[in-house]
């Protein structure tokens, strides 16, 4: 029986697990904290901190692994990608091209260098060090660290007077201390956030959404909607798939699943913001193989331990479908009594929920997808009943705390 080792143990590993277990293989979930929800479903369970590359290696090799995955689990692709090389796996590129897309200053570099569209970025390890560049940036600015997913320790800032406070946040956001500063960019129209499939370095599948915020919470940065089909024009997607492509070719990419993130600046130029070797958070695959017909989760597990694809090709979406973030109101918190959805919404357009909290659970303000209490996959048949549903989502769905 072939062992996949999947790196991480949140509630988005669970159908990774599920669909490695159809296939018959033995899963092993990696990460240093034993009750995450994802280990209740694995074979077997290894307690090592996915950030130590040297250590999950060696637990690796003692388990005889047969492929590894970092599925919607940022702080482990490099690892996964380390090991895929030590051990001879199969991954979607080399140890250094991994590293190039998974370090923000790092890809911004990558892609000044190669010309392609990119906002005015610089990378740094000092915090004092910006106060020396305020005449080099457009301002406001967005600070980041270079190494987190989520928009964890992501800051908006307006003004030099306010830098300070987001570089310390975006340091206390990253597993290394370096972070990012770059030109805020304005879209025109919206973010897209999707995963695609290569197979030989060619794109097979490619998707575009619209990524939407819920610029009340507490962190208005935090994705809260992802639609498909997206509001995008073809000729914008068109190049977006051709500048992906040429990526990808660069950086000598193979086969597998990616997130990739894109938009449209207000200046009219297409811009790939981030492309991470792993399946997507918030759970796009799996709304992907709902709404086009296209298992790219089941083909990126048997990409991982050398089994044959199942055949990948690119299809029309199937109406227009929303996944929502469900996630507290503005400084909503406190003791979870229960969540409501309208029944007739419900019955009408609702496909899937899959809460992460029950009754008796803290609820938090929406800081950060960390914060998230689960996902919510809608159909409809326009995107203007969509967007009529959707506008009114305060007014369907409840999130109750205890008195």
């Amino acid at each position: 029986m072939k062992k996949l080792m999947i790196l991480g143990g949140s509630r988005y590993a669970v159908p990774v697990i599920e669909t490695a277990h159809k296939l018959g293989l033995y899963v092993i979930t990696c990460d240093y904290l034993p009750d995450n929800v994802a280990h209740k479903h694995s074979d077997e369970y290894c307690n090592v901190s996915i950030i130590d590359k040297e250590k999950t290696l060696e637990a690796a090799q003692k388990l005889q692994i047969d492929g590894i995955v970092s599925f919607a689990c940022d702080p482990g692709v490099t690892t996964a990608a380390y090991i895929a090389e030590k051990m001879g796996l199969p991954f979607q590129g080399s140890y250094e091209s991994t590293e190039i897309l998974q370090d923000k200053g790092l890809f911004r570099d990558f892609l000044t260098k190669h010309d392609f569209n990119v906002p005015h970025a610089k990378r740094y390890t000092d915090k004092k060090e910006p106060f020396n560049d305020i005449d080099f940036f457009t301002w406001p600015v967005i600070v980041k660290p270079v190494d987190s997913a989520g928009s964890k320790g992501v800051t908006k800032v307006d003004s030099p007077d306010k830098l300070a406070e987001a570089i310390e946040t975006a340091v206390g956001g990253s597993h290394n201390g370096a972070y990012i500063i770059e030109d805020f960019l304005t879209f025109k129209g919206y973010h897209s956030s999707a995963d695609p499939f290569t197979v030989d370095g060619e794109l097979k599948f490619v998707s575009y959404s619209d990524q939407l915020f819920d610029k009340e919470a507490d962190n208005p940065y935090t994705p809260a909607y992802i639609i498909w089909t997206t509001s995008m024009a073809k000729e914008d997607q068109d190049y977006l798939t051709k500048e992906t492509q040429r990526l990808l070719a660069l950086l000598g990419m193979k086969t597998g699943i990616y997130n990739i993130e894109t938009c449209v600046g207000s200046d009219g130029k297409p811009y790939i913001m981030e492309v991470s070797p792993r399946g997507g958070g918030c759970k796009i695959a799996e709304l992907q193989r709902l709404a086009y017909g296209v298992d790219l989760i089941e083909n990126e597990v048997r990409k991982a331990v050398g089994m044959p694809l199942t055949e990948i090709k690119q299809t029309e979406c199937d109406g227009h479908w929303c996944e929502m973030v469900i996630h507290a109101r503005p400084g909503q918190s406190g003791v979870l009594k229960g969540i409501k959805i309208d029944p007739e919404i419900e019955k009408k357009y609702v496909k899937v929920v899959d809460l992460s909290v029950k009754p008796g659970d803290f609820v938090e303000p929406f800081t950060g997808a960390n914060m998230s209490l689960g996902d919510m996959f809608l159909r409809f048949d326009s995107r203007e009943e969509l967007d009529d549903v959707m506008g009114k989502s305060k007014e369907w769905l409840t999130i109750e705390l205890e008195d």
